[in-house]
């Protein structure tokens, strides 16, 4: 009970400074929610076109090319060898098996090249397999899928692998910059909240050193003079996660009546929703552990100095 008295008059303490100085607390909270509205404004665009991004895209496909002199019947079996290569190497796939015939008879009903075929005697086509493949989540799954490539060129009676290398690469290289812009986000955030809320502790603790002086001679404790100055600076990055939070979802009510009807010419129902309750209460909660780290830096430097 002690304990909860203590921390009970530490934030009132806390609240009590900060209304005293509502002016500098209001404007140190919008230069954090400023701050802030940027990284949570991107994280709201990417969750809302994550989903959009996955119906457009394409699954990604290869084909397996076998030799022309390699028996149908073999040819047919091959499937459970490459189903299990696909299975080591961890990538979901797809087997569909063209023959050549079914080949042929599709290249026929192309315009214009029935004559050609024609001219053409033998069928030249191989057997060859589709394969459709998961699309890759992240760089280490566009990788697998280069390998198993790699895995199905050296199965006997495989002629040639077709892949579009490329587009898995960039695919890949899409995720790593998505994953560094994140990290740096993150980083920029971390900074300017811990910079702010460090010099405004920073400048209470300097208008309060002869109170906190005598709190000392009295037999306060270290903990006792620097937990308000903790409450302050969770009190301040909550209101600036706070202000964030509400300053986005107006940016999106706002830009969401133009998308609707974009959207309805497209025959489609997207609009921009905002973060979902969870992730907003973990943004808050980081913002405001922020703003307690900035305080605790501030206020053991000061005490270090007074001493």
């Amino acid at each position: 009970m002690n304990w909860l008295r203590e921390h009970q008059f530490a934030l009132s303490a806390a609240w009590s400074r900060l209304c005293k100085t509502l002016g500098s607390f209001s404007f140190n909270v919008l230069v954090i929610a400023m701050a802030l509205v940027l990284p949570l404004a991107g994280m709201t665009l990417l969750e809302n076109l994550r989903p959009v991004s996955h119906e457009l895209a394409v699954d990604p496909e290869m084909t397996v090319f076998l030799a022309t002199d390699f028996p149908q019947d073999q040819a047919v079996a091959l499937s459970t060898q490459l189903a299990n290569s696909a299975k080591s190497a961890g990538v979901e796939i797809k087997l569909e098996f063209i023959s050549r015939e079914k080949a042929l008879a599709t290249l026929k009903q192309r315009a214009g090249l029935n004559d050609i075929v024609a001219t053409l005697g033998n069928n030249p086509l191989p057997d060859a397999y589709v394969v459709r493949l998961a699309k890759p989540q992240d760089a280490k799954s566009a990788a697998n899928i280069e390998k198993l490539a790699e895995s199905f060129k050296r199965v006997a009676g495989v002629e040639a692998v077709q892949l579009d290398a490329a587009w898995v690469k960039r695919l890949a290289a899409l995720f790593q910059l998505g994953a560094v812009v994140l990290w740096l986000l993150a980083a920029t955030l971390a900074g300017v909240v811990l910079s702010v809320v460090f010099n405004t502790i920073r400048l209470q603790v300097i208008n309060q050193s002869e109170e906190i002086s005598v709190s000392r001679l009295l037999g306060a404790t270290d903990a006792f003079v620097s937990r308000p100055f903790y409450y302050a600076g969770g009190l301040l990055g909550l209101a600036a996660g706070s202000i964030a939070l509400a300053g986005v979802f107006g940016i999106l009510s706002l830009l969401n009546s133009p998308i609707r009807e974009l959207a309805t010419l497209y025959g489609s129902a997207f609009q921009l929703e905002p973060l979902n309750l969870t992730t907003s209460a973990l943004l808050l909660v980081a913002s405001m552990m922020l703003g307690v780290i900035g305080a605790m830096l501030s206020v053991r430097r000061a005490l270090r100095e007074s001493d």
